[in-house]
């Protein structure tokens, strides 16, 4: 996993709705990326209704979440739909995990991330991360408020 205190490795991914994204257009905002393993499935679908709850945490403490997966954009925009969420997702599907591996949050034998977050402060550095000890476990809303108010 990145280390606290690491230059946020740079990316390029499309989001949702096919729109490029890059880490600099987050610049002067907190970003938290939730990696995620994969779109449609019953833990990852928890997880990500679950994270609604703090969106006026995050609002007020300035922090953009954005989810990250190896999924396509086509299938974010159906699984964002299936979710009713508004928070992006981003495509890390080709070349597969780059992202992902960069920030020491992909399973490159399972072929999808773990459920990592990395949360990088306004001029691109990382404050917080929190690796799941198994895809199986769902990080806490709790533990995004902490971190952020931390």
């Amino acid at each position: 996993m990145i280390e606290v205190g690491a230059r946020a490795p740079d990316f390029r991914l499309a989001d949702h709705s096919g729109q490029e994204v890059t880490l600099s257009d987050f610049s002067g905002r907190r970003l938290l990326l939730a990696f995620y393993p994969l779109d449609f499935s019953p833990v990852c679908s928890d997880q990500l209704t679950l994270y609604r709850q703090i969106q006026p945490q995050l609002d007020s403490a300035r922090v953009t979440l954005v989810g990250v997966s190896v999924d396509s954009a086509f299938a974010h925009a159906a699984f964002r739909n299936h979710l009713d969420i508004e928070m992006p997702l981003l495509a890390d599907f080709e070349p597969k995990g780059e992202v992902a591996e960069a920030y020491g949050a992909y399973l490159g034998e399972a072929g999808h991330t773990n459920r990592s977050l990395v949360l990088i402060d306004q001029d691109g550095v990382v404050e917080w991360v929190h690796e799941t000890a198994t895809p199986l476990d769902i990080p806490g809303p709790e533990l995004i408020v902490e971190a952020i108010q931390a």
